[in-house]
This record gives C-alpha cells, structure tokens and sequence, in this order.
C-alpha cells in the first residue's frame, strides 16, 4: 500500500510542478484548453487523494500530466527549466 502512497505524492507533486512551469507559446486557445484540462485532472486527482481513492487519484495526475506533455509536444505550450 505504501507503493502507491509514494506514488500519488510524487506525481501530484511532478504535475503542481509543472502546471506551474509552463508557459504558452503560440495558439492562445489552444493551449488556454489544454492548460484547462490538465488543471482539472490536477484538482480531480486531489479530490480522489483527499477521498482515499488512491489510483483514480494517480489515474488523474498521469492524464494531467500528459496533456501538458501534449501541449509542449504540438509547439503550443513550453516547459520552464529548473533554475
């Protein structure tokens, strides 16, 4: 069970993370919605967390952090490196 504590803790920390990084680039619209969607799975995925259900929380963080990855990968958004 403490494997996939560890695990939610981490990838809601990864997408706070980089939600907080990114930046919009080109196609405003475009990266306003993905910008939206990956928000909600991050604010889903808390819910779930703070509901004790544990791998819909981890299913939500993934996704959040894949539209981001999306994003950054059609040119619309781009990722702020570590200082």
């Amino acid at each position: 069970m403490s494997q996939i504590v560890d695990k939610v803790a981490l990838y809601e920390t990864m997408l706070r993370i980089a939600l907080e990084r990114a930046d919009i680039v080109v196609n405003k619209k475009c990266a306003t919605d993905v910008l939206t969607m990956a928000r909600s799975y991050y604010e889903d995925g808390v819910y779930f967390r703070t509901s004790g259900d544990l791998v819909n929380a981890l299913v939500c963080f993934s996704y959040g952090h894949g539209w981001l990855d999306a994003g950054v990968r059609v040119g619309a958004l781009q990722a702020q490196q570590r200082e």
